[in-house]
């Protein structure tokens, strides 16, 4: 076991190679999560041919990766990341292989290599979850804010005016929908047309809810009043329909989760309670 940990400490030096140890040697701050892990195991995978052998599940995850950061999420990030996921990997496997030899306990390493193997593959699995909540948070905040839209237009404010007022006492940063409208009011004060701005919006959220919304945004904002609101009232009912439903998949949801605690506390209470009756009986 103690060759094992020298050939992992050794390949992981050589992944490293000399320009980063001598960046790491050098007086400051280097970044060490950059040098130690990200940049050797992207090298290392980019020589491996892996972006090029997992191009489709890459291309999914970086599309996913888009959806959760921003636009402004580029290609090598996404690459970065997954290099980080396996460096994160690969130093697991060698803390538990130099722990099963301090140890002395072979099953460590096993350990170690499952958890260095779920490492990498834990972020493509998050992320369609992670997605498909976002989803969920959409479609829960988006007829609140066109419910809110209307009633502003239908006061007599201009719709412009009403769009950015809609972001009045809301946290952007937590919710998805509100971060994305965050976006095109700063484009709109920032002299961008609406239609331009509306239509990033509506990438933004890649969701059909949102897509038939901005159309309807598109094609009646010059109107305003009350064609606006009738316009809006008509795919008001159907999102308030949609939001019930995400409710009651998220109520289901948790009541499934709690079985288990449920099932756990049963066992305790029935060893809690048999135990002294078998122990009478002994």
């Amino acid at each position: 076991m103690a060759v094992l940990v020298l050939l992992l400490a050794v390949v992981w030096l050589l992944l490293i190679g000399r320009a980063g140890l001598t960046q790491l040697a050098k007086k400051g701050k280097p970044d060490w999560k950059g040098l130690i892990i990200i940049k050797p195991f992207d090298r290392l995978l980019e020589r491996c041919k892996l972006y090029e052998h997992l191009q489709l599940p890459l291309s999914s995850y970086h599309s996913k990766q888009i959806l959760l950061k921003g636009t402004d999420w580029q290609l090598n990030q996404t690459k970065r990341h997954i290099a980080e996921t396996a460096g994160y990997g690969y130093a697991v496997l060698t803390g538990c292989t130099l722990l099963a030899v301090l140890a002395k306990e072979p099953l460590l390493i096993g350990m170690g290599a499952l958890l260095g193997l779920l490492l990498p593959v834990r972020p493509f699995m998050e992320a369609g979850r992670l997605v498909e909540r976002r989803k969920q948070a959409i479609i829960s905040e988006l007829p609140e804010a066109l419910s809110k839209l209307m009633l502003l237009v239908g006061a007599g404010e201009p719709v412009l005016q009403a769009f950015s007022r809609c972001l009045e006492g809301k946290d952007s940063a937590a919710q998805p929908l509100y971060k994305e409208w965050e976006r095109v009011v700063i484009a709109l004060r920032n002299g961008e047309s609406f239609s331009t701005a509306i239509e990033r919006f509506n990438r933004g959220c890649a969701m059909q809810e949102v897509s038939i919304f901005t159309t309807v945004m598109l094609l009646n904002y010059r109107r305003g009043g009350d064609q606006f609101v009738l316009a809006l009232r008509e795919i008001s009912y159907s999102l308030w329909e949609k939001r019930k439903a995400v409710a009651r998949s998220r109520g289901e949801e948790a009541s499934s989760k709690l079985v288990f605690p449920l099932v756990g506390i049963l066992l305790v209470l029935m060893v809690f309670v048999a135990a002294p009756a078998m122990l009478l009986m002994s």
